[in-house]
């Protein structure tokens, strides 16, 4: 029994190192419905360089990046979790407004470069250097400088 135990816990590790960090490049074409449609909404002008996806057993996330440095990131459905936005600010309408009016109020000089979110947190990068954490319910719960 220890032997077939031992047996299986190798080829699900063999198997698990063997997918990670698989990644890919796709057309825009492959990637999610909403991924392209988020593009065509607040990027449709940009060209893309290059659009990859990369999978692992227990993820897929998907990358887009434009000719000008621009970069976005997507998860499995297609969900933005990162915009990038270094040379210019990221389009207003992707953040989320209560975000928006802390940043206006409190850094009204400062742009909006990076915004990244999951199931816990948004984070944002400012022109200024900033970098300030907010919570789900938008509450600021951490500012870097």
């Amino acid at each position: 029994m220890k032997k077939l135990i031992f047996l299986l816990v190798c080829i699900f590790s063999i198997h698990t190192m063997a997918f990670a960090d698989n990644e890919k490049p796709i057309q825009i074409g492959q990637l999610p419905t909403k991924a392209q449609q988020f593009i065509t909404k607040y990027f449709g002008k940009h060209k893309v360089a290059l659009a990859k996806v990369e999978s692992s057993m227990f993820y897929k996330s998907y990358d887009v990046i434009f000719t000008n440095g621009e970069k976005l990131e997507f998860d499995k459905n297609g969900e933005w979790t990162e915009v990038k936005c270094e040379k210019s600010a990221v389009p207003q309408n992707v953040v989320p407004p209560q975000i928006r009016k802390f940043v206006r109020e409190n850094y009204p000089d400062a742009k909006i470069l990076k915004i990244e979110r999951d199931s816990k947190e948004y984070e944002v990068k400012l022109s200024n250097r900033l970098e300030i954490k907010f919570d789900t319910k938008f509450r600021v719960i951490d500012i870097d400088d």
